[in-house]
């Protein structure tokens, strides 16, 4: 009984020490510019059922849109107020239907457009009564489809609505929160900006609980941007002014990070969202101040089957 213990607990710090070192650099693409597959601080970041990457890039006032591995494929939008016009574009969001939906940040206002960006309809205002916004920076879908959770950032509240942006709900506790995703549980996370915190709840917003505080340490924030929720629950955060990401249990458990202040691959340079693909197995980060998009890849699929197997032989 000894020795087996020996080895399961062997095991166990096998996989912890591996947990860390999971996500590994697997492409990138982008540089500074307006032109197609090029940005000027990409902002959001989504993947669809499919593997499509949609891409905010807020200073050029549009959504791109690419392959799984960055082939360009189209565009939309411009700046201005009019319909699919946009004044600083950041979270985007798609649909299991294939609709794509955008916080149209500084015209204080939710977009929603077809899979290759046909206009279908908005809603809000600026103010702060339901359904109004101030400066909204994050949109999230839950696996139904069914609701839309806004990340109200100048109210310091989440809003969310049905499919087609009739008010449902509210609910405050939360500081410049700049983003937030749907487990597929239903949890919603939110990423507590101003508090250098993540915040889970409900889907109707009853507080469950949180994790973080201001620092540099494993578990600690400075500035979370954005959060990506992965099919087994993992959630990831884009730890924006520590130049890394972080990723826990659904419970707030710290389970490894990657990242470094520099160009290189596998470095960021204020990495301000992250997406996750239906598989779980590619992470996405709008590399906002490198002007790209970079992905990961994981391997701990590969890995975990042999671990106990491997400590198994260190003990025969």
């Amino acid at each position: 009984m000894k020795r087996i213990s020996i080895i399961l607990a062997f095991a166990l710090a096998l996989g912890a020490a591996g947990a860390g070192a999971a996500w590994v650099f697997k492409g990138m693409w982008g540089v500074y510019g307006s032109g197609n597959g090029q940005f000027r601080l990409p902002e959001g970041i989504a993947v669809n059922s499919g593997g499509r990457v949609y891409v905010s890039d807020s200073t050029v006032n549009r959504i791109q849109y690419f392959t799984a591995t960055g082939s360009y494929e189209g565009r939309w939008g411009s700046g201005g107020g009019g319909d699919g016009q946009f004044r600083q574009p950041t979270g985007v969001d798609v649909a299991p239907n294939g609709n794509v939906y955008v916080a149209d940040r500084n015209n204080h206002r939710i977009q929603r457009f077809t899979a290759t960006g046909s206009y279908l309809g908005k809603w809000g205002s600026l103010g702060a009564g339901n359904g109004q916004f101030r400066n909204p920076r994050g949109v999230a879908l839950n696996a139904a489809g069914s609701r839309v959770y806004v990340a109200d950032t100048g109210n310091n509240r989440v809003q969310y609505f049905t499919a087609t942006g009739s008010y449902v709900g509210r609910w405050g506790g939360v500081g410049g929160p700049c983003g937030l995703d749907v487990a597929p549980d239903g949890r919603v996370y939110v990423a507590d900006t101003d508090n250098h915190r993540v915040r889970y709840y409900s889907g109707t917003g009853s507080y469950i609980g949180q994790w973080g505080s201001r620092g540099s340490g494993n578990g600690q924030f400075f500035a979370p941007f954005d959060i990506a929720v992965a099919p087994n629950g993992y959630v990831f955060v884009a730890d924006a002014n520590n130049y890394r990401i972080q990723y826990f249990t659904a419970a707030g458990s710290f389970l490894g990070k990657w990242g470094s202040q520099g160009s290189a691959s596998g470095q960021f340079n204020r990495p301000v969202a992250v997406a996750i693909n239906a598989a779980g197995s590619r992470l996405y980060v709008a590399d906002n101040s490198n002007y790209r998009v970079q992905y990961f890849r994981d391997t701990t699929a590969a890995v975990a089957p042999t671990s106990l197997g491997r400590v198994k032989a260190l003990f025969k």
